[in-house]
Parts: structure tokens; C-alpha cells; sequence
């Protein structure tokens, strides 16, 4: 079975996307938790957190900084947003290719479940 991201990424699936460059693509969640709800997700395929590589540091970084661009886009910058990763089945990863989650636009509340 193929990977739903890598797909995106390939446009052989279709995807609201809002963001794309050469490391990074950024489409809306199809079952959004928030009124903002954006995967933010690195081309090159990373199955969890913790398959990161040294080697990948400047990616992960980008990612984070295209999180808070999209952020700031989006308006909720300044009231707050929450970015999150999940790491294998028990916390809830479903996709095995390594993913940010920007929500925003309502108050989140902790702990998340």
C-alpha cells in the first residue's frame, strides 16, 4: 500500500494545497479539529519522528518555519496555534510519513486527549 502524502506530492491524489517549495508541501486537513486545521509535511519521506536523520535537521527546521508562515497567513499568529506530530500508532499516527498539524482559530485545550 502506497503513502497518501507521498501521492500528494506526486499529484496522483488531489489535495487543497497551500503552500509548496522544493522541501516542503502544505495542504488542508480533509477532517479538520479546528477551524484552521494544516498538515505541513516534509516531499522527502520520513515514516515517524524518529526516523529523523542529522542529515535532515535543515528540513525539520523548514518545516517549523513554514508552520508559522502559514500561521501568520492564515491570522492566528498572534492569538495562538498549536503544532503537533504525532509518533506511531498509540499517539494516534495514521499516515507513517512524518507531519506537522497547525491548528488554530478556537482555544485549544490541554491536555489534548
Amino acid at each position: 500500500m502506497g503513502c497518501i502524502f507521498c501521492d500528494i506530492i506526486e499529484k496522483k491524489r488531489a489535495a487543497k494545497i497551500i503552500y509548496k517549495d522544493e522541501l516542503v508541501i502544505a495542504f488542508e486537513d480533509i477532517n479538520p479539529r479546528a477551524p484552521v486545521h494544516v498538515l505541513v509535511v516534509p516531499k522527502k519521506h520520513i515514516p515517524t519522528s524518529l526516523d529523523i536523520k542529522e542529515e535532515d535537521n535543515v528540513l525539520i527546521g523548514h518545516l517549523f518555519q513554514v508552520a508559522n508562515r502559514i500561521a501568520k497567513d492564515k491570522g492566528i499568529a498572534g492569538r495562538g496555534f498549536r503544532l503537533a506530530t504525532n509518533c506511531n500508532s498509540e499517539a494516534g499516527q495514521t499516515i507513517f510519513h512524518m507531519h506537522l498539524h497547525l491548528l488554530g482559530g478556537r482555544i485549544m485545550h490541554w491536555p489534548p486527549g
